[in-house]
């Protein structure tokens, strides 16, 4: 016995330590990006071009940033992208969680039908051009309402939502149709807070690819300045900054209206957008965080 006991703790020491070295070096890969953007974005940019910058910027300079912020439409396309992202979020979970709902009743004969025809959206587009010919004939073009109206339902967030309310004992259901509840309500005070894990962890699926979506508004609302979105800004002077590939043009005219001296390059720019872009969504989750792993847990459960 004190011998498997020997080998038990020699085995688990092993496991402990190779799990541990693993973990840490996915940390470092997952991580090591993310800095290294950082102190590229904060550094001066024409020292940027020689390289060797790693988790610390070498000339320390806030130009990148006064050049993304110098953008008069930057804050009223900020605005928007907010806008956009909350009311996309609510519509998406309030329209997928009920239909899941419905499509996850065992009395509803047309439950299998229905979700087949959502599930075979996931691997089958009719692609971008009809889908341009069917927003313009809706009369969507260059309005606030394509932004989410065509993301009402996600295929994929209504599978995991509808799997989730299945794995609900049926007594509850069951209790509040006895005490007069009609299928609505029983909807509103009994499956939507049951629901919360997985509807936080699908909110903040659907909150980063509303964020970080720019070609919508490129295909639908580029001619109107009024409905851009922050990614779209910044997308355009990156892409300035690209072509012109030096402060005479693009970045650099945008540099020389903000009085700044130090100049900027397109790698730079782009490491200040990266920044500018993925802060928002930083901030939002460590207010999801606690549900995320629950609610991929609860939503995997089989259907």
């Amino acid at each position: 016995m004190k011998i498997g006991k020997k080998n038990l703790s020699a085995e688990n020491v092993i496991f402990t330590t190779l799990n541990s070295t693993f973990l840490i070096l996915l940390s470092v890969a997952m991580i090591y990006p993310m800095l290294n953007t950082l102190a590229i974005s904060f550094n001066e940019g024409m020292d940027t071009v020689r390289g060797g910058i790693y988790l610390w910027p070498r000339i320390f300079s806030l130009q990148n940033y006064r050049v993304v912020f110098h953008m008069d439409t930057i804050y009223g396309a900020f605005m928007i992208s907010v806008l956009k992202t909350i009311v996309i979020v609510i519509t998406n979970l309030f329209f997928t969680s009920m239909l899941a709902y419905a499509l996850s009743r065992r009395e509803f004969i047309f439950r299998k039908s229905i979700t087949v025809l959502f599930v075979m959206t996931m691997y089958f587009n009719a692609g971008l051009i009809p889908n341009y010919m069917l927003i313009r004939d809706l009369h969507m073009i260059n309005t606030f309402t394509v932004y989410w109206l065509p993301n009402i339902i996600s295929a994929f967030n209504l599978i995991v939502i509808r799997t989730y309310i299945r794995s609900i004992p049926e007594s509850f259901i069951e209790s509040a149709k006895i005490d007069g509840a009609r299928e609505f309500r029983i909807f509103l005070q009994i499956i939507l807070p049951l629901c919360v894990p997985t509807l936080a962890t699908i909110a903040l699926f659907v909150a980063v690819g509303s964020w970080n979506s720019w070609f919508d508004t490129f295909l639908y609302n580029s001619a109107k300045q009024s409905l851009s979105t922050l990614q779209y800004e910044l997308q355009k002077l990156l892409a300035s900054a690209m072509n012109a590939g030096n402060t005479s043009a693009g970045v650099g005219a945008a540099a020389a209206q903000s009085g700044a001296g130090n100049v900027t390059t397109p790698q730079s720019i782009r490491a200040a957008i990266t920044i500018v872009v993925a802060v928002p969504i930083l901030l939002v989750y460590p207010f999801l965080q606690r549900y995320f792993v629950n609610g991929l847990a609860l939503g995997g459960v089989k259907g």
